[in-house]
């Protein structure tokens, strides 16, 4: 079986959808039927690393609008067993495309890129699909809601945990001593920190940070991440007197991550627009309690408050509760995080694979 990527970022690119790609790629090309999967990258920000010996990574189409179309035409001449597009914006190029190759067309779909049409023929473009790989549950029911597909096209893919790259283990002694941590309790958000994702909940937790300090006075925030809506999120900081409260420690490289986690007491991202949210999977791997959102995608990662408290991101109130209340819990790796393991994931996305292929085999 030979398979077509096109993608927005996999290898060499940074942030979950990336990771999210990477990993897609990376249990297709464990696959015994599969024999080669080429992946068209959109942008490839770092150098590319750990690509299967299956996958020919066409590095030269990223950074390029027009080096990513020529990649994708050319490759477009040659057969497929199945086409992936890794994102909508992609998926008029990714249909024009597949006239000539004839294969089951996939879209993966990640969240609030979805969530609403994103352009005024995407219902068109969507009527070209065979299937669609979606992140969770509340991504596949409001994509349904504008877009009229029915369910049963769709097939929930949530993100994998790869439980071996984290676990529990004692504070870093230099990280305490860097951020400046000793005796404290430490709230974290690990997040991009981008004025288009001001949905992650950080505000909401710099105002319900005064309130939390009359019920546990050791308490600070660690602001993990970096990006271009920084500087306002310090500002307020500083606009509401929390300079003695809250750390941001900008952006951190990717072996440094687990240990970021380790720092904190409580992981807390109360959101209103994340698709999944693979961070919570991260600080449980480590054996942090996590607060999350009613409202998104988190509530699926957290297993409908199976794996950590749920609040409302639009009340301090039940904010402040939930952190308090996972303050009040031990430091451990919940059994049910199994559930979103790598063994696990790589069933599901088989499963999803097969489906599409046998169908296709089907005479019309």
């Amino acid at each position: 079986m030979r398979i077509l990527v096109l993608t927005t970022d996999a290898y060499g690119g940074h942030g979950g959808i990336a990771l999210y790609n990477r990993d897609v790629i990376d249990a297709l090309a464990l696959m015994p039927q599969v024999n080669e999967i080429v992946v068209i990258p959109r942008t490839m920000p770092l150098e590319p690393e750990g690509i299967p010996s299956k996958v020919r990574f066409l590095k030269k189409a990223a950074n390029s609008k027009f080096g990513f179309i020529k990649a994708a035409l050319f490759a477009a001449t040659s057969k497929y067993d199945l086409v992936i597009c890794g994102h909508i914006n992609l998926l008029p190029l990714a249909a024009v495309l597949n006239k000539k190759m004839r294969a089951p067309l996939v879209l993966m779909t990640y969240g609030i890129d979805v969530w609403q049409s994103p352009y005024h023929m995407a219902k068109y473009w969507l009527g070209k699909v065979s299937a669609i790989w979606s992140i969770s549950e509340i991504t596949t029911e409001r994509m349904c809601e504008w877009s009229g597909i029915q369910k049963i096209k769709f097939a929930q893919l949530p993100n994998a945990i790869h439980l071996e790259r984290y676990g529990a283990a004692e504070k870093r002694k230099d990280l305490i001593e860097r951020y400046d941590l000793k005796n404290k309790k430490v709230l974290m958000t690990l997040a991009r920190l981008s004025a288009a994702e001001r949905y992650k909940g950080i505000d909401e937790v710099f105002e319900a940070l005064p309130s939390l300090l009359e019920q546990e006075p050791s308490i600070v925030y660690l602001v993990v991440g970096d990006g271009n809506d920084r500087q306002r999120l310090q500002s307020k900081v500083n606009a509401l007197g929390l300079q003695n409260l809250v750390v941001f420690t900008g952006f951190i490289a990717e072996e440094e991550k687990a240990d970021h986690f380790r720092l904190a007491d409580v992981f807390v991202m109360p959101g209103r627009g994340e698709g999944f949210g693979f961070v919570f999977l991260e600080a449980l791997a480590c054996g942090v309690p996590a607060v999350g959102s009613k409202l998104d995608g988190s509530r699926e990662a957290l297993m409908q408050g199976e794996l950590g408290e749920l609040v409302d991101p639009l009340s301090q109130q039940s904010i402040q509760a939930g952190i308090l209340l996972a303050l009040s819990k031990p430091r451990e790796i919940p059994a049910k995080l199994d559930y979103f393991s790598w063994p696990k994931f790589r069933e599901r996305l088989e499963q999803a694979v097969n489906s599409m292929v046998d169908k296709a085999k089907r005479p019309a």
